[in-house]
């Protein structure tokens, strides 16, 4: 983490850049110093030093914005700014963002603090920021030409609010919309319940993160802003496994994990070996009464969706979105299936003249996590990740659930792969193969027989390994 410090010492400068609210001179004699962040780790969660205690969250692959406290204020420092962001090894990506990164920090707040956000505008065109989900006076809701004039390039302006409500919220540009949220402007926004809730129970360990898509060619850097469908890299925090980091927890944790939503489609996220429920979205929590347990929850553009669930199975669970194109990574949309057609040498060939070529594999897509032709610069396989058994195959929105028994409280840490009990692991069997039950039951046919094909049709087919078959 980088500091530094960033002074507008001239009274007409900091009076411009004041909008829609009153500062006293004490408090824009000196902007709080901008704080930076440029790696793409996961950062241990900021305990709070000054103003109301609160167990902090753990932003993925992320971190927590520092504040300072001036006169019972809470005051925090954006930037908004251009930066690289590193998807995964061997990928990066020129964005937008704040303070470093995109997504930028995450803010932390207590129900019932007064918040004074000073935002600092890098870009090479105006912006704003709308805190999406909360209550406030209208002019602080960022909505450029709406609700404030646009914040200059060069210029920094002031929101200033009461956190109303305790929930999971984010943060965004509202002006020029498309670009700059395809560019990686956005952020996540927690604000912790004052004293204990009914509706909100303590937990040990506590994610955020948002979801992302972007669409780069392979051997490219800045994203196509103008893709309304066609999105090639699907991210968590505007990273792509393997880039993504574990979700590390103790067994018998109470884990809650926080998911926003500011892309262009829904993402159904599913976590293996356990069940959750649904407890809080950015509408604030949900009555015990309307809860359920699910192992799959939908988040649509624009929501987020707070799960808990008690990690009470050890082991290293798969933790992904079930789209099954968004766990891929630099998806082409224009290749071919050569499923059954033995391509390898021409692919070759063709790759000499054009880099960024690239076709399905003979057998199907799990050739492309061993890449047997060059990649262009830039870019990482459309599937890829090596456990411990072998090629995960995945890429895009997956991540794992680590639940370790002998974790230490507070220890986020990845603890390396699962050691499997004896006699614990699927394996080849090598014993009698159990019988063969080939058609219909007893009772007859389970097609009616108006539906039944007139006479029996041969389908030719060739299988991977060269032979015809039906």
């Amino acid at each position: 983490m980088v500091s530094r410090r960033h002074f507008f010492r001239s009274a007409g400068v900091a009076t411009a850049a004041v909008a829609a609210a009153t500062v006293s001179r004490v408090a824009m004699s000196a902007l709080p110093e901008p704080v930076l962040q440029d790696k793409p780790d996961t950062m241990p969660p900021l305990v709070p030093a000054t103003g109301r205690p609160y167990n902090p969250v753990v932003t993925l692959n992320g971190w927590t914005l520092p504040w300072r406290m001036n006169q019972g204020v809470k005051e925090f420092h954006l930037v908004a700014e251009p930066v690289v962001r590193e998807m995964a090894p061997g990928l990066k990506a020129h964005l937008w963002g704040y303070n470093g990164q995109s997504p930028g920090p995450t803010i932390e707040v207590v129900e019932g603090d007064r918040v004074r956000i000073f935002v600092t505008n890098k870009l090479p065109e105006h912006t704003s920021v709308h805190w999406h989900g909360q209550r406030l006076p209208n002019g602080m809701d960022g909505v450029a030409g709406l609700n404030q004039p646009a914040i200059q390039p060069g210029k920094t302006f002031v929101y200033e609010f009461t956190a109303r409500r305790p929930g999971t919220f984010m943060y965004h540009p509202h002006a020029d919309e498309m670009v700059q949220m395809a560019m990686g402007m956005m952020g996540c926004w927690i604000t912790h319940p004052r004293q204990k809730h009914p509706l909100i129970d303590e937990v040990d360990r506590d994610f955020v993160f948002l979801l992302n898509a972007y669409d780069i060619d392979p051997g490219a850097y800045t994203p196509k802003i103008m893709t309304m469908l066609e999105f090639n890299l699907w991210g968590w925090n505007s990273r792509v496994f393997p880039g993504i980091d574990p979700l590390v927890v103790r067994q018998h944790d109470k884990v809650r994990v926080r998911v926003g939503n500011l892309t262009m489609t829904n993402h159904p996220i599913h976590l293996h070996g356990h069940e959750f429920t649904v407890t809080g979205t950015d509408g604030g929590a949900v009555p015990k009464s309307a809860r359920w347990p699910e192992v799959t929850t939908d988040v649509a553009v624009g929501q987020m969706r707070q799960i808990e669930f008690v990690a009470d199975e050890p082991g290293d669970w798969a933790f992904h979105c079930h789209k099954s194109h968004h766990t891929m990574n630099a998806m082409g949309h224009q290749v071919p299936t050569m499923i059954g057609v033995d391509h390898q040498s021409i692919a070759r060939q063709i790759t000499e003249l054009i880099p960024g070529y690239m076709v399905m594999g003979e057998s199907g897509m799990a050739d492309m996590a061993k890449m047997q032709m060059p990649l262009p610069e830039n870019t990482v396989p459309m599937m890829t990740g090596d456990g411990p058994m072998g090629s995960v195959e995945m890429g895009g929105m997956f991540s794992m659930l680590k639940v370790r028994r002998d974790q230490k409280p507070g220890d986020y840490s990845d603890p390396g792969w699962y050691a499997h009990p004896q006699g614990s692991v699927a394996h080849e069997w090598t014993g009698v193969p159990p019988a063969e039950v080939r058609g219909p039951p007893a009772g007859g046919p389970t097609m009616p027989a108006s539906r039944m094909p007139a006479e029996e049709i041969e389908v030719q087919v060739r299988k991977p390994s060269g032979h015809a078959g039906h």
